[in-house]
Order: C-alpha cells, then sequence, then structure tokens
C-alpha cells in the first residue's frame, strides 16, 4: 500500500488541514473537530482496485460530521465498509446510533448525512476500510439502507472471513503482482455481498420476510445464469414456481425491474473481464457477446450510461498496469 499521509512528516500548525484535505480526496469530504489539535497525529495507506479501494488508518481522537451541504457539494455515491482494528469508534447515520470496537465491521452510505467519533483518553484507533460504486453492489438499494450504522461481525462466519481478507491485503499488498490486485478487486467485492447478503437473510425464519427471501434466491439464480441467451423473466418464473406477475412485484418492491437486473449484472460481469489481465486478448466486443450484448453500439450506450465512459476508456483507466494505487 502507499502512503499518502502521514503527521510525522508534517509540521503541527498544517497538520489539521493537511489531514482534512487528504481525506476529502481519498475518501469522502467531512468536517472535523479535533480533541486535541497540536497533538494530532494520523497515519493513511491505500492501494486502489480497480474502482474500488482499501484504506488503512490510523488517527487520534477526533469527530466527524457529513452534512447535507458537504454531500450537495460532492458525492461520490459510494459505499464503505470499515473494520474496526483498535480502538472504539461511534457512528450515526440513517437514524442509528452504535458504538464499534476492535473485530466489528460497519457500513456507510456517502449519499447520507454521518456522525463519527473517536473518544479521548483512548489512544489512537485504527481500522480498514473498502471503499466502492453503490452501482456495483448486487443487492437492493432499500434493504442496504437498513444495514446502515448497525455493527456487524468481523470474528465470525462470513464477517471473519471478509475481515481477514481485508487486513491480509492491507499487511501483504506489496507482494502482489497487478494481474493479482485486478483479481482481488473481484474477490473484495464478492465479499462484501457476501457479508451484508447474510445480514440480509438472517430474519428469514419469519414469514413477513419470505418475499425478501425469495428475491435473493431469484437474484442468485440469475447471476448464476447470465451467460444464458434465455434468461428473461418469464424463465426465471418458472424455475422458481411463481406467475410472472409476482416475480415482477418482488422485483417492484425491491426499487428495481427484473429486467433492469439482468443488464446491471451483465454489465458488471463484463466491467470484470474488461480489466482481467488474462482476458486482455479479447476485444470489447467479444466480452460483451459472452455476456448478452450481441450489438457493439447497444453495448457501449448501455455501458457508459451505468460507468459514466466507454468500455474502451473504462479498459484504459482500470486495466493493470505498473504500480498498485493510482490517485483519484
Amino acid at each position: 500500500m502507499e502512503t499518502v499521509f502521514d503527521t510525522a512528516h508534517l509540521p503541527g500548525p498544517v497538520r489539521v488541514e493537511a489531514w482534512i484535505e487528504t481525506t476529502a480526496l481519498a475518501l469522502v469530504r467531512t468536517d472535523f473537530t479535533l480533541v486535541d489539535p497540536d497533538g494530532f497525529g494520523a497515519r493513511m495507506n491505500a492501494a486502489n482496485l480497480g474502482p474500488m479501494q482499501v484504506t488503512e488508518m490510523s488517527y487520534g481522537p477526533l469527530h466527524s460530521r457529513r452534512t447535507p451541504r458537504l454531500i450537495r457539494q460532492s458525492d461520490p455515491e459510494q459505499y464503505q465498509i470499515a473494520y474496526i482494528r483498535r480502538g472504539y469508534q461511534g457512528i450515526e447515520q440513517a437514524r442509528r446510533q452504535a458504538l464499534l470496537g476492535p473485530g466489528e465491521l460497519v457500513l456507510y452510505d456517502s449519499s447520507q448525512p454521518f456522525n463519527a467519533s473517536v473518544g479521548g483518553g483512548q489512544g489512537v484507533a485504527r481500522s480498514l476500510m473498502l471503499q466502492f460504486p453503490k452501482q456495483l453492489l448486487p443487492l437492493p438499494v432499500t434493504k442496504v439502507a437498513e444495514l446502515l450504522a448497525k455493527p456487524l461481525s468481523g470474528t465470525q462466519g462470513v464477517g471473519r472471513l471478509f475481515a481477514q481478507f481485508l487486513a491480509t491485503l492491507a499487511d501483504d499488498h506489496a507482494t502482489y503482482t497487478r494481474h493479482d490486485t485486478a483479481r482481488l478487486a473481484n474477490t473484495a467485492l464478492d465479499l462484501a455481498t457476501a457479508v451484508l447478503a447474510h445480514q440480509l437473510d438472517g430474519d428469514d425464519a419469519s414469514p413477513a420476510s419470505a418475499p425478501s427471501v425469495l428475491f435473493l434466491r431469484i437474484t442468485s439464480h440469475i447471476d448464476q445464469q447470465l451467460h444464458a441467451p434465455d434468461l428473461e423473466p418469464t424463465t426465471i418464473a418458472v424455475a422458481h414456481g411463481i406467475s410472472l406477475r409476482y416475480l415482477h412485484r418482488i422485483f417492484q418492491q425491491n426499487g428495481m425491474s427484473v429486467s433492469a437486473y439482468i443488464k446491471r449484472r451483465r454489465m458488471e460481469r463484463c466491467r470484470r473481464d474488461l480489466v482481467d489481465p488474462a482476458l486482455s486478448h479479447l476485444t470489447v466486443h467479444a466480452i460483451a457477446s459472452r455476456w448478452g450484448f450481441p450489438r457493439p453500439a447497444d453495448f457501449t450506450r448501455a455501458f457508459r450510461s451505468v460507468m459514466g465512459v466507454p468500455p474502451t476508456h473504462y479498459r484504459a483507466r482500470y486495466a493493470p498496469g505498473p504500480g498498485v494505487y493510482r490517485a483519484r
């Protein structure tokens, strides 16, 4: 990982302002109040994984606020999953409050205001954070919102697997090749999805949650059949023994259509293949065709509407090259 900030290399008077600007560039802009401005110390290391980033931070006691004004000024529309390695940190977002300790995970949304704090008297806090564009997460936004500022375990089950992955990635990143980095980006997103989906699955004992559980099963089925040319609402409904009307209703309750979900997930597979070093010999059109986009012009239009740039530009920007970190 590349060190992008270290107060040890800065004179006291400029440390606070430098920290504010560095976090704004590397994470999101927030307003800070420092418990001890004169004695404040912090360090930040970061590594880019294509459109995602892993950030390792240590910092002294502080209060951080992301306000509606700051969101209006700039919003990268990202999710951030933090893993607490040392110290206790408070978080408030989406009308939830939590006190997080070592071994716990927490989800933030850059598009919603939040307050975060590390109290005085506990020394330096340490955390790891994975941040990624919200549109890459294959889970319904309305369901993900239920997990904001909610303590998630990083010491058992899939949460432990995710936390260990982040810690290993941070500790050993210098040993990975540029090809490794591209593949690890996919692993990071898959594990983050697994952690959040596991939490959403936790209420499936309740009959009232049956549509939500069915939605997750259907989306899992879609993800496994994205390559199939006959993947469409009718075949999906038949595969799950439900009516086409009920299928559409389940997706509407989760804020999307069946067709939009299929398109989004196929687009994600294309995105992954475009930056996979093992597939660099394939043309953009070949990659699009293998995931259900036979017409190049249609794919280019669709890709640009989701990712913000044409597929050729995306490939040139995010395909692994020398080094592991690129400034945003």
